[in-house]
């Protein structure tokens, strides 16, 4: 595992070494100080510091032989060292170039310089370093990928796997646990210090920690298993022995866990982030190598099956070619096809509907006929045939050219039955047949559309009367839904007394219309709550062929024009009655005005006599008469002037005349409110 190592300070005058020790302390620097160069090569073949802080004059042995040996040792050639000289030592310095030294502090040495000079060098070291891991990863990788590509054999990749990783994250072992869909079992199919080590099933409920991995397919790492709390529930059976770092990676397909790489250490130090990086590479491109190999295996396995079954297949179209001038004269177009969709043959009809030349049609395959978006339809057909399903009739989009398009009705049948082999497919052009039907089914949407937009009640059955027809108008005037009618109810149920008979034998009468028709017939037909409805009907036989098939009725509901009637006769009498009145005023006024002039007169005249003659005189009666009779006649003139209205009263027998007190209001009894 990487880590940062400490400062060797080699210095022997305690002084300058405190100082120095002093100094890098308060740097954040950690040090280890020792006081002579034996003390020095005695650390240095235990450990590897991270940079050597080395005073050249000591006593022997002195600091060109500690620096000779750091250069000397492989483990610390790289280790930066940096040598404190007197102020006039020059050639000590250049002495110690020659010997290896990066960097040098002249004493008396300032702290800052000092820290400025140990941390550039440390930098350097850190560059180097880096360097050093990118090329170790590089080289990992690169001889993995190389063991990964030179083998199909499964588990001889599982097991270089785990056992390169269990090397590069220096742990003590490497597995790959992989868990069924139950989620209950594991196995264990690689293990790196087992290479005989086979799927061993365990248990999943004694690795709580696998079972969070593959619940929330995130990387786990735990530096000490005895105090982490993930294992309280099975503490008590951890042995003694038991791994205490671990490192759990999931291996992930399509973002779902399909299991873990596992790894594991016997001391609480769990591999670190750079270390599980290049195991979480390498475990990548080992879940990419592991799938190339089966990929790979499946395309030779499908391809020697696939060379098997067209080498079959065009055996067995040899053994039809005694077929062939049935084939080359049929009208409809015919292909024969290898189980994967490869044409084999086709007629020249199929290469006229397709507008393919044979040579075409032998280098496609049948996905290459059929339009695109039709693909999975093909797709669905094709998988049916290994089950025995070969459908007929279905319709396919054929592009011909850059822009005809036409519609062919394709048919599938095995060439032989019995086994598994080339598929005969038959189709003919069928555009302008799935135009007219595509038209024809507009027009009979338009229809219904029409005859349930209708105002008129629309009613048609059959000869026997069972109702097929029953649009929203008659929903209206009967009280039915369709649904309890059509089909379910006989058209006599819909009138009442036999009516039915009745209008049908009109319909084959020649007085309404002529034979088979009935036009402008005024009936009732019975409504669901037992209602008669007035209405207006028009019905006619439905022939084919010259043979009666059903028949249809229309119905205009006449009840608001009914009400429409009543109203207006009652509006006309109403109007007839003030015609009658008015001419009755102005007769009665005509009539007062003439009688008037003649009644003054005879009252004058009267009143005259009156006055002329005496009393006692006979003539005297027969003037009063006079006077008081044309005075009676004078008020019946003036009442008749004052007709505003036509009033009657009974006069001999069942005889009436006009009331002129009531016409003229004059009447005592009236009530004026």
């Amino acid at each position: 595992m990487w880590r940062r190592d400490p400062v060797l300070v080699v210095d022997d005058d305690a002084v300058s070494r405190q100082m120095l020790l002093h100094a890098l302390a308060d740097a954040g620097i950690e040090t280890v100080a020792v006081t002579s160069g034996a003390e020095a090569l005695a650390w240095l073949k235990e450990s590897v510091p991270a940079l050597v802080l080395l005073d050249l004059v000591m006593p022997p042995p002195d600091g060109y032989v500690v620096l000779s040996a750091v250069r000397d040792d492989r483990r610390t050639q790289d280790v930066p060292v940096v040598v404190l000289t007197a102020l006039d030592a020059d050639e000590d310095v250049a002495r110690a170039f020659e010997l290896g030294a990066d960097d040098f502090i002249r004493k008396p040495f300032r702290p800052a310089e000092l820290i400025a000079r140990i941390r550039g060098q440390l930098r350097i070291r850190d560059y180097v370093d880096a360097l050093a891991r990118r090329e170790h990863d590089a080289k990992v990788v690169l001889e993995l990928t190389q063991a990964l590509s030179s083998t199909l054999d499964f588990r001889n990749i599982l097991f270089t796997v785990v056992r390169r990783i269990a090397e590069v994250a220096r742990v003590d072992r490497c597995s790959i646990v992989l868990v069924r869909d139950s989620g209950n079992v594991g196995y264990v199919v690689a293990a790196s210090d087992d290479k005989e080590l086979r799927d061993l099933p365990i248990d999943l409920g004694k690795y709580p920690e696998i079972q969070r991995v593959m619940r929330t397919g995130d990387v786990l790492v735990i530096d000490d298993a005895k105090a982490h709390p993930l294992f309280d529930i099975v503490r008590a059976e951890l042995p003694e022995n038991a791994f205490r770092s671990l490192a759990l990676l999931p291996i992930l397909f399509e973002d779902k866990p399909l299991g873990v790489l596992f790894l594991r250490g016997r001391q609480p130090v769990a591999p670190d982030a750079h270390e599980l990086s290049l195991a979480r590479t390498v475990a990548s491109a080992t879940a990419i190598a592991l799938r190339n190999a089966r990929i790979l295996q499946s395309l030779r396995d499908q391809t020697q099956k696939s060379t098997f079954a067209r080498f079959e297949a065009e055996r067995r179209l040899k053994a039809l070619q005694r077929y062939a001038d049935f084939f080359h004269s049929t009208a409809d177009g015919i292909i024969v096809a290898d189980p994967d969709g490869h044409i084999l043959f086709s007629n020249p009809r199929a290469q006229a509907i397709t507008g393919r030349t044979a040579e075409d049609l032998e280098r496609a395959n049948l996905a290459d006929v059929v339009d695109p978006r039709e693909h999975p339809l093909l797709e669905e057909i094709r998988a049916g045939f290994a089950k025995g399903s070969f459908p007929h009739m279905v319709d396919f989009t054929v592009r011909r050219g850059e822009h005809e398009k036409l519609i062919l009705s394709f048919s599938f049948s095995s060439v032989l039955r019995e086994e598994s082999g080339a598929v005969l497919v038959s189709f003919r052009d069928v555009t302008m047949e799935r135009a007219t039907e595509a038209e024809l089914t507009k027009t009979k949407e338009f229809l219904e559309r029409v005859i349930e937009s209708s105002v008129d009640a629309i009613v048609s059955a059959n000869m026997e009367g069972i109702v097929l027809l029953f649009n929203r108008a008659a929903e209206r005037i009967y009280g039915y839904d369709a649904k309890e009618v059509v089909g379910a109810m006989n058209v006599r149920a819909l009138y009442p007394d036999h009516n039915a008979e009745q209008i049908m034998r009109l319909i084959h009468a020649k007085e309404h219309g002529g034979p088979g028709r009935l036009e402008g017939y005024r009936t009732e037909v019975l409504a669901k709550d037992g209602s008669r409805v007035p209405v207006h009907l028009s019905a006619a036989l439905i022939f084919e062929n010259g043979v009666p098939v059903g028949s249809v009725g229309i119905f205009t509901d006449l009840r608001e024009r009914m009400r429409m009637e009543a109203r207006l006769t009652e509006a006309q009498e109403e109007l007839r009655a003030r015609e009658k009145q008015a001419i009755i005023a102005e007769l009665a006024g005509a009539a007062a005005h003439e009688l008037n002039q003649p009644l003054t007169s005879v009252l004058g005249y009267a009143e005259l006599i009156c006055r002329r003659i005496d009393d006692a005189s006979p003539i005297m009666g027969a003037a009063a008469t006079i006077r008081s009779e044309a005075e009676r006649m004078a008020e019946i003139v003036r009442k008749i002037g004052k007709i505003t209205r036509y009033e009657t009263k009974s006069y001999v027998g069942a005889a009436k005349i006009i009331d002129l007190d009531r016409s003229s209001g004059d009447d005592p009894n009236r009530v004026i409110g």
